[in-house]
């Protein structure tokens, strides 16, 4: 980067954002000369230097940004009000689904308003808990994140991996569970996958260390999968696998739980993941490749003697479940026990020998359990639309599973599997009443006629007259569903008036691959299309008007929402896009943006494809001069190495600088977190605090 930037954005001077009608200032972003070429296309790149994500400049001009924001945001009259009420909210007791490992009960709890949660354990269920691992203590600010946990199969050990700062970078460490003592290992640079335990160690996945001041930003290349003897060095670990011909992809390892199999899996290219297996009781067995495409996902399920247990969408679409033996495991010899049906297989697991099956009707999950010869017992009765999670292992003879919905807390059922019976084991005391609460679900139809799911969620007695404000969801992309879930940021949203709106757009899993598949690459408008629709529908319904809506989403949805507001400023009053992907030409050349090419494909595939790319990329196609744009907050933070904050860096400046009305075009940007795993509650409060009270100003609600 020229020097010259640093001297003139050291220059800058912040006027602090006014209000009631005067427009904001904001800080002067200078722009460069970077012009690149594509397929003869010139397409200019003026801040291009904000990439540079450890340069002064940027350092600068991010301080700028932030107190222009803070500025503008410290002048909401009730954003204080907000922040309190979600304090208020979030301080209640959050216990999570207990795991049995080696007779003992296992299970995160946090107190309320705790940066992270705790890791206890029980000698019984009604017994004493007592402390294993207190996340809380590793960093005084809370910013270092237990990200994974992995149990030895002996229960004599626990591996952690922590994050630090919200990076996708990983750390392991052992925990002796008879002592408590930790271990003096420590695995760094790891990525991608936890510990998958094998006799007195384990295998992760790790790279490279890179190079430094690069962390965060640089490609990374050469995955590969060690394995690691408890008490040895990292330096001494054993190379276990790695394929110098596919520097880029993805490698991770996973271990039956008798320890007799280990399955790799590739990914990073196409839309699934090759599957690869190795016999651990042969010291000289040799890595066999069990698949060749990377188009059809295959995940095993677990093994039972010679039978390996597998959900997979090759050859259907929804998913069905397949077995292989361990002495002819290819793909040539597996043989279907649960076909495919109607509804997409959403998830599978073994526990107490039978088949716990999840499965997705029109976005919401339903349970069933099969016989371990693919014969359905029964369905488990849930106790409304939402979504379902269970904890469990194979010989267990007990189950639990967590239970979620909008205005449904996640809440704990102990499940007799042979008896089929559920009996509540905890549920948690939210601040809230839930039965002055709705939730529906409508379908509408998208431009091409696709008949689209949504959920709608608000305040009983509503009244549909165009008046209610309200923030439409989406995300649609990368084979996701979005189920129902709970969250208490949106009920101070929901209470005060607002409808919840999310929309199951294509691209994600809702209705298996030809669902996601519809929302990829050259069919990537359809995605546009659906949350457009989305849009007029609540609006042509009387659910809300344009003056009354609010569209977010974040990653993947943060390009769902700069890419609509782009073709339909007109439609929305307020639009918050989160560590969006907004350089649509560029986002294959950061870290592991380009495994995100089976969805998108990239600018450099083709012309077609580069155009295609172009005409939506929320940083290409900011009009400047026509229809005014609605409020815009823009979110992202500087330890983000999924989605780096280049793109929302260059989407904000280029914002700023065209004639787009005078809403606000702002840019919060969060120091020490990343793309949002593992964030401390306290930076999730503030976070929330801001988005919420930016929204609610600018659709002139006056919250409680």
């Amino acid at each position: 980067m020229k020097a010259k930037h640093v001297i003139l954005m050291s220059s800058i001077v912040i006027l602090s954002a006014c209000h009631g009608g005067t427009k904001i200032v904001y800080p002067v972003t200078e722009k460069d000369g970077t012009v690149d070429t594509y397929f003869g296309v010139e397409v200019a790149d003026p801040y291009r230097w904000l990439e540079n994500d450890t340069s002064q400049a940027t350092a600068a001009w991010v301080e700028a940004e932030n107190a222009v924001t803070a500025g503008y945001l410290s002048d909401i009259p009730f954003r204080e009000r907000i922040k309190q009420r979600l304090t208020n909210l979030t301080n209640y007791e959050r216990i999570g689904s207990p795991s049995k490992k080696n007779g003992k009960y296992y299970y995160f709890k946090n107190d309320g308003l705790q940066n992270q949660s705790v890791l206890y354990v029980k000698e019984s269920l009604d017994g004493e808990a007592s402390v294993v691992l207190d996340p809380n203590t590793l960093s005084d600010d809370g910013t270092v994140a237990l990200s994974g946990t992995s149990f030895s199969n002996d229960g004599k050990y626990l591996a952690y991996t922590i994050s630090r700062s919200g990076s996708d970078w990983r750390e392991i460490y052992v925990i002796d569970l008879l002592t408590g003592r930790h271990l003096g290992d420590h695995i760094q640079w790891a990525k991608f996958g936890g510990a998958s335990w094998q006799g007195e160690g384990f295998y992760y996945s790790a790279y490279d260390a890179p190079e430094a001041g690069k962390e965060f930003s640089n490609v990374n290349e050469s995955h590969k999968i060690y394995y690691h003897k408890l008490g040895a060095p990292q330096a001494d670990d054993a190379l276990t696998f790695y394929n110098p011909r596919e520097p880029k992809r993805f490698y991770s390892a996973g271990v039956s739980e008798d320890e007799r199999v280990m399955f790799i899996y590739e990914s990073g290219a196409g839309s699934g993941n090759n599957l690869f297996i190795k016999d651990l009781t042969k010291p000289d067995a040799k890595v066999t490749a069990l698949t060749d495409d990377m188009e059809y996902t295959y995940s095993p399920i677990e093994v039972i003697g010679d039978k390996i247990f597998i959900l997979t969408n090759y050859g259907a679409p929804r998913y069905r479940i397949m077995t292989a033996g361990v002495s002819a495991p290819l793909l040539k010899d597996w043989k279907e026990l649960v076909p495919e049906s109607e509804s997409v297989i959403g998830n599978a697991q073994i526990i107490g020998g039978k088949l716990i099956m999840t499965y997705e009707k029109d976005a919401s999950h339903h349970a069933y359990v099969y016989t371990a010869e693919g014969v359905l017992e029964h369905e488990i009765a849930l106790p409304t639309l939402g979504s379902v999670s269970f904890s469990g292992d194979k010989d267990d003879k007990e189950t639990f599973y967590t239970f979620t919905s909008f205005t449904y807390p996640a809440t704990v059922f102990r499940y007799d599997i042979d008896a089929n019976v559920s009996e509540l084991y905890l549920k948690p005391d939210v601040a809230f009443n839930p039965e002055e609460y709705t939730t529906e679900q409508v379908f509408y139809p998208s431009k091409d006629g696709a008949r689209i799911p949504m959920f709608l969620t608000y305040k009983k007695g509503l009244q549909k007259n165009g008046t209610n404000p309200a923030l439409l969801y989406g995300y649609g992309g990368f084979n996701i569903s979005l189920s129902p879930s709970f969250s208490v940021n949106r009920l101070v949203f929901i209470e005060n008036g607002g409808i919840y709106a999310q929309a199951n757009l294509r691209g994600g899993s809702e209705y298996g691959e030809e669902w996601h598949q519809a929302g990829t690459k050259m069919n990537k408008q359809n995605v546009f299309d659906d949350f457009i629709a989305a849009a007029e529908y609540l609006i042509a319904e009387k659910y809300t008007s344009a003056a009354k809506l609010a569209v977010n989403g974040g990653s993947n949805g943060g390009l769902l929402v700069g890419a609509t507001v782009n073709q339909r400023p007109e439609l929305f009053k307020v639009a918050v896009p989160q560590v969006g992907v907004m350089d649509m030409l560029r986002y294959h050349t950061f870290t592991i943006g380009w495994n995100w090419a089976s969805d998108y494909g990239t600018s450099a595939d083709s012309r077609e494809m580069f155009e295609y790319l172009r005409a939506y990329s929320p940083l290409h196609n900011i009009k400047s001069g026509g229809a005014p744009y609605p409020a815009i907050l823009v979110t992202t933070a500087d330890h983000d190495d999924r989605v780096v904050p280049a793109h929302s860096f260059k989407y904000a400046a280029t914002l700023q600088a065209a004639d787009t009305g005078d809403a606000p075009k702002l840019i919060r940007i969060e120091t020490k977190a990343g793309h949002g795993s593992g964030k401390p509650i306290s930076k999730v409060i503030d976070e929330a605090a801001d988005i919420y009270a930016f929204i609610m100003y600018n659709l002139d609600m006056n919250p409680r």
